[in-house]
């Protein structure tokens, strides 16, 4: 089965910025697309951003767009999640999870299409 493990959370002041990381063992990565998800307290887990296996596609929640940056680097087994201009509202645990579907052309923003998932990083932002 499919390892995750995020990494890269923390706590930073409104307008700074975090880069979190997402290292993935045990199934053909460059195959799989890829995702981030966030969970506010008391909330169910939500969209944040995806990347499809080539690379080649992205997409993002409207909250986050022109802000966040998904990115992967297949020689590494890796999925980063480049965070800028960060809000108090973006306060949350982020899980990196790996879709189902192998080399799935379009992205998918639901977590039902989403089979493994790492054990999620706190980001705290602070105003």
């Amino acid at each position: 089965q499919v390892q995750l493990v995020e990494s890269g959370g923390g706590l930073v002041q409104a307008g700074g910025s975090l880069r979190l990381s997402c290292a993935a063992s045990g199934r053909t990565f460059s195959s799989y697309g890829m995702g981030w998800f966030r969970q506010f307290p008391g909330k169910e887990r939500e969209f944040v951003a995806t990347i499809n296996w080539s690379g080649s596609r992205t997409y993002y929640v409207d909250s986050v767009k022109g802000r966040f940056t998904i990115s992967r680097d297949n020689a590494k087994n890796a999925v980063y999640l480049q965070m800028n201009s960060l809000k108090p509202e973006d306060t949350a645990v982020y899980y990196c999870a790996q879709d189902l579907t192998r080399q799935r052309v379009r992205v998918t923003t639901s977590t039902r299409q989403y089979d493994y998932w790492g054990q999620g990083t706190q980001v705290t932002v602070s105003s």
